[in-house]
C-alpha cells in the first residue's frame, strides 16, 4: 500500500481572479488519481496547506516525523516546487523507504498543468525506484541531494 502525504503547494493552489491572492485549496490529488484510473492502492493523508516558500523546519520534522512513523515502505509526497529540494533533503536520513515528492509547476486546477502527468510518473516511480528520497518532476527522477529548481527555466535540474 503506497501512502500519499499532501503538504499543499502549486499543485493544490486555487486562483479566484487576476487580483485575488491564492489560496491552497483541498487536494486534487484523489482526482487526479481517478483520471489517471488509480482507484485503489493507497492511503491519503493530509498533512500541511501551506505554499513551499512558507514552509519552517518544524513543517519539514512534520514530515519527517510522519513519513517515519507510517508502516508503508513506499511513500509519495505532493509538495509546493520551490522548496520540494530542501525537504527531500531533510527526509534523505530515512534509507529504508522509497520516497517520492513530486508537485506541479501550474495548478492542478487549471487546464494546462503538468499535475496529472507528474503524479502518474511518481505513482509509477515510487513502485519502481528502490529505498531512498527522491523528487520526481516532467519525466525526470532526481535523488535527493542532487537537485534543484531552475526558476529562469521553471524546470528542475541536477546541481
Amino acid at each position: 500500500m503506497i501512502r500519499i502525504f499532501t503538504t499543499g503547494g502549486t499543485i493544490d493552489k486555487v486562483y479566484f481572479d487576476a487580483n485575488s491572492e491564492f489560496e491552497i485549496g483541498e487536494s486534487l490529488v484523489p482526482e487526479l488519481l481517478a483520471e489517471s484510473n488509480i482507484h485503489e492502492g493507497y492511503i491519503l493523508q493530509g498533512l500541511l496547506r501551506k505554499d513551499s516558500l512558507e514552509m519552517t523546519d518544524g513543517d519539514r520534522t512534520q514530515v519527517l516525523e510522519a513519513v517515519s512513523g507510517c508502516d508503508s515502505d513506499r511513500i509519495l509526497i505532493t509538495h509546493g516546487t520551490d522548496t520540494m529540494a530542501e525537504t527531500a533533503q531533510a527526509l534523505s536520513s530515512l534509507n529504508d523507504k522509497t520516497i517520492v515528492l513530486t508537485g506541479a509547476m501550474q495548478p492542478a486546477r487549471m487546464r494546462r498543468s503538468d499535475a496529472v502527468f507528474n503524479i502518474g510518473f511518481a505513482w509509477a516511480a515510487v513502485q519502481l525506484l528502490p529505498p531512498g528520497v527522491y523528487v520526481a518532476m516532467n519525466g525526470e527522477v532526481f535523488e535527493a541531494g542532487t537537485v534543484r529548481k531552475n526558476l529562469r527555466a521553471q524546470r528542475f535540474e541536477r546541481t
